[in-house]
């Protein structure tokens, strides 16, 4: 069983920074990935990592500003978003799963979910 718990989020005006980690209890080394809603919106995807760290993906929307990133000695996989628009203002959740290509599709169906936390972006 693994548990997820995301941090970090927080108040940031456009154009800021923050960075949210998802920390896992358990076996670590799972394919994770950074989905977010906002209000009246679908579960959009974000970014993906596998398991080793050495394959990432992005979404087109945030390729170029949002990193992807992850630390398996301490069991945690970060996200560093920069140049933050209001748009990005959402619900944060990290995933994980056994299969990377589940996460990389975007579709839902990960084994395990965090609860989330709240990312508003000030314009």
């Amino acid at each position: 069983q693994v548990q997820l718990v995301e941090s970090g989020g927080g108040l940031v005006q456009a154009g800021g920074s923050l960075r949210l980690s998802c920390a896992a209890s358990g076996r670590s080394s799972y394919a994770t990935g950074w989905f977010r809603q906002s209000p009246g919106k679908e579960r959009e995807f974000v970014a993906a990592i596998s398991g080793s760290g050495g394959s990432t993906y992005h979404a087109d929307s945030v390729k170029g500003r949002f990193t992807i990133s992850r630390d398996n000695a301490k069991n945690t996989v970060y996200l560093q978003m920069n140049s933050l628009k209001a748009e990005d203002t959402a619900v944060y959740y990290c995933a994980a799963d056994r299969d990377y290509n589940t996460v990389v599709r975007g579709t839902g169906g990960m084994e395990w979910w965090g609860k989330g936390t709240l990312v508003t972006v000030s314009s």
